[in-house]
């Protein structure tokens, strides 16, 4: 054991050194073997620190797939008082960059890890810190930035007391599909988003795992609306109980197929789609 230690430290120092000095030869080694450095943190917990500053990530600074970018480019990085190191993980590259999630962040140009890999969700659950910073992924539980002012604070709390029927009425019409509706904080340009529990398994983890037939603890999504969008308040005034429930249903499974995730029911969705198609051609 303590010979393996010594070779393991030896090793990462070596890679430490190879990524200082030379970038080029360290991105080589990083797309050959970058899959298997990232099972580090989840299998050697003593030198987890280590390996997480040799880990490279695609990120919101350049929006490239190209996974350039260390923990510590992010740290140096990072806002004036922000405290976290933020993600979002999807099934690939351009739906992690296109998630609705990122439209706060981007706004306040906050810059957000881009994971695809499928290794990335399970890294992110061992590797929960980096250099006194906690990871935080962008969709999962409630989103509280620390920049928010008191002003934008009471305009929150107005919009979400504004939307209290509308939830009511969205709850009434997706029922067990949901854990709960609520307004969002993520959104800026779409609609609604889905979000993960505090302490539910991510999206990416639960695909994959369904995929490999294992079993996965029963969760249900957090649904997020955004008031200030123009659907929205188009929902919120439709009188029609029929058509409310399609289209609340219509933006519930987009907000799903923005994130990646498969519909239960894709002719149901088509079919709904369909029919408010044709009576906007009708009108």
């Amino acid at each position: 054991d303590s010979l393996r230690s010594a070779l393991t430290t030896r090793v990462l120092d070596t890679l430490g050194k190879l990524a200082k000095n030379e970038a080029e030869k360290y991105a080589a080694f990083w797309s050959e073997f970058g899959q298997v450095l990232k099972e580090g943190p989840a299998e050697d917990f003593a030198n987890k620190e280590k390996i997480a500053g040799l880990l490279r990530f695609s990120t919101t600074h350049t929006d490239k797939e190209a996974q350039d970018q260390s923990l510590a480019d992010y740290v140096g990085r990072m806002n004036e008082g922000q405290d976290k190191i933020y993600y979002v993980v999807a099934e690939n590259f351009n739906t992690a960059r296109r998630s609705p999630q990122l439209e706060i962040f981007r706004k306040r140009g906050i810059e957000v890890l881009l994971l695809s890999d499928r290794v990335d969700d399970w890294l992110m659950s061992h590797l929960s810190e980096f250099d006194g910073k906690q990871l935080q992924d962008v969709a999962r539980g409630r989103l509280d930035l620390d920049d928010t002012d008191d002003a934008e604070k009471s305009e929150r709390e107005t919009a979400e007391k504004a939307a209290e029927s509308l939830i009511e009425r969205i709850k009434g019409v997706l029922g067990d599909e949901v854990e709960d509706v609520r307004v969002t904080h993520r959104l800026v340009e779409s609609p609604a988003c889905l979000v993960v529990g505090d302490h539910d398994m991510g999206a990416q983890m639960k695909r994959i795992m369904e995929a490999a037939g294992q079993d996965v603890p029963d969760s249900k999504p957090i649904f997020e609306i955004n008031p200030a969008h123009s659907l929205v308040q188009r929902l919120d005034t439709e009188a029609d109980e029929d058509r409310f429930a399609d289209l609340t249903h219509i933006v519930f499974d987009q907000a799903n197929l923005a994130e990646g995730g498969q519909l239960k029911d894709p002719a149901a969705y088509v079919e709904r789609l369909n029919k408010l198609l044709l009576q906007l051609t009708d009108s």
